[in-house]
């Protein structure tokens, strides 16, 4: 199944012309997800994916550069006769902010399912969930881990067969966990079936400090989307506001063994490529993707994520900074 992320506002509070506001949406075969929805996001989508219908959009916390797009977004669905439930999760207070967007918004023609989360709560799905972690933010926030279940091991059809089994749908019984009855007697998945294989895992840590509940969460993570609000010459500011350094970023990507971060949230005030040089000083696999550019993340036996450009997709204008990747 393919699993991608794109990155549809990679700034920090205050939109530029080249960066939006946070959002990222995770494509995991025909389901979306949407983390973030900042002001612009509705137009951010359109550019990229066109206005694809979310399943599911999951807020940080409330500060505007994370939510202010959600009202538009919403009443767009509705404009355009959206009749499918949409589910939106979030740190305790969603419900309160949903009240004061009301009047905003309107009445909507589709059910909007709020759900409210704490750290460690986990959101069950058919074969992975999301985990809401805790971070550290100046005010009530999660960051939240996408992880897939594992998957079985490879079968060893030679070994099948001289156990007796070489027929197709028994094989396809054996692959699905069921035991079947060889020409050699009984027959069953442990004695054919490899080692279970690990599921990928995408973290999105929204504005936080450098924390260990992070780097818990990401332990061997494919990719971890990690606040990267300031460099290391205004450290104290980060501390003092609740957001990490682009090697603070990094710091936590090697702790967890990460296979690729990415940074986001990064001031205005800085050339990304000097919070991109002090990441990779301490994490070399550290990535600044730019509005619109896309990780790809195929399973580990088919390769590495990457990170594919946005003009490499499509022809639209791109930031024309120094190369990110």
């Amino acid at each position: 199944m393919d699993l991608s992320v794109t990155f549809l506002g990679t700034g920090g509070p205050v939109p530029t012309a080249l960066r939006g506001t946070a959002s990222v949406l995770v494509t995991r075969g025909g389901e979306k997800l949407m983390f973030d929805c900042g002001e612009g996001t509705q137009r951010q989508l359109r550019l990229s994916l066109g206005l694809v219908q979310v399943d599911e959009l999951y807020l940080t916390h409330f500060h505007l550069d994370h939510c202010l797009g959600l009202p538009g977004l919403l009443k767009t669905y509705d404009l355009n006769d959206r009749t499918e439930p949409l589910r939106l999760l979030g740190p305790v207070g969603l419900s309160r902010l949903m009240d004061d967007f009301s009047p905003l918004i309107g009445r909507l023609g589709y059910h909007l399912e709020l759900e409210e989360l704490r750290p460690g709560q986990v959101v069950p799905h058919a074969d992975y969930e999301i985990e809401a972690i805790a971070v550290e933010h100046r005010t009530n926030a999660l960051g939240y881990a996408l992880l897939e279940d594992d998957r079985p091991g490879k079968l060893d059809p030679d070994e099948a067969r001289r156990l007796g089994v070489e027929s197709g749908p028994e094989l396809g019984t054996l692959q699905s966990g069921g035991t079947v009855t060889g020409s050699k007697g009984e027959v069953t998945p442990e004695q054919v079936m490899g080692e279970d294989r690990p599921g990928r895992a995408v973290v999105v840590t929204g504005d936080t400090g450098p924390c260990d509940s992070v780097a818990e969460a990401a332990v061997d993570a494919d990719l971890l989307i990690h606040d990267a609000s300031f460099i290391t010459e205004d450290a104290e500011r980060a501390a003092d506001t609740g957001h990490s350094t682009s090697a603070q970023a990094a710091g936590v990507a090697s702790e967890a063994g990460v296979k690729m971060l990415a940074l986001v949230h990064i001031s205005a005030r800085y050339h990304v490529k000097a919070a991109l040089e002090e990441a990779r000083d301490v994490f070399p696999d550290t990535v600044a993707p730019r509005d619109f550019d896309l990780v790809e993340l195929p399973f580990a036996e088919r390769g590495e994520p990457v990170l594919i450009p946005d003009g490499a997709r499509r022809e639209a204008p791109v930031d024309p900074g120094p190369p990110t990747a």
